[in-house]
């Protein structure tokens, strides 16, 4: 809601806030605000909306997802760097039903722009992978499989990566 640099200002002026509490006797006052201040220092680092957005997306609701994406406007500006490629992830999940050409640029610019969580740029590089095997670039294809496959720590995307590459030797 707030633009990132609003966020940081409202933190520190609570933390000086707090300290002046500190410093008038008022522990309880000060901690409250410390505590207080920590939220917006969170959500620096983790989008409001963003994180709206994830809460739609697990329950399969796309229409609610790309509602709360719609209402960041210019991302460039309002999110810091790992916030843009978890937007444009978003948007290719979403672009990933609709439009695969469209999908394919916001996957790749998501993973330019990085991704924190493995997971998140193994299934990144999996949708990559399906979409350029649609497209009958084989060798991209294969390439992105073994990427996610390495990625894949927990074992989560095995049964799509088999289901993939059973494909694969079909073409």
């Amino acid at each position: 809601m707030f633009n990132k640099n609003i966020k940081l200002v409202i933190a520190v002026l609570i933390i000086a806030f707090a300290v002046y509490q500190f410093i008038e006797g008022y522990i309880g006052n000060g901690i409250a605000l410390i505590f207080l201040s920590l939220v917006f220092i969170f959500l620096y680092f983790r989008n409001e909306l963003i994180l709206l957005s994830f809460l739609r997306m697990r329950k399969q609701d796309m229409e609610g997802t790309q509602k709360w994406l719609s209402k960041i406007k210019n991302p460039e500006s309002a999110l810091i760097k790992k916030q843009q490629g978890y937007y444009n992830y978003l948007h290719g999940i979403i672009y990933s039903q609709k439009n695969l050409t469209q999908a394919e640029k916001y996957f790749k610019k998501a993973l330019k722009l990085g991704l924190t969580m493995d997971y998140d740029v193994a299934m990144a590089k999996l949708s990559l992978a399906g979409i350029s095997m649609q497209k009958r670039r084989k060798r991209e294809a294969t390439q992105l499989l073994k990427e996610a496959k390495k990625l894949d720590k927990n074992n989560m995307l095995t049964e799509q990566i088999k289901m993939m590459q059973q494909q694969m030797k079909k073409i």
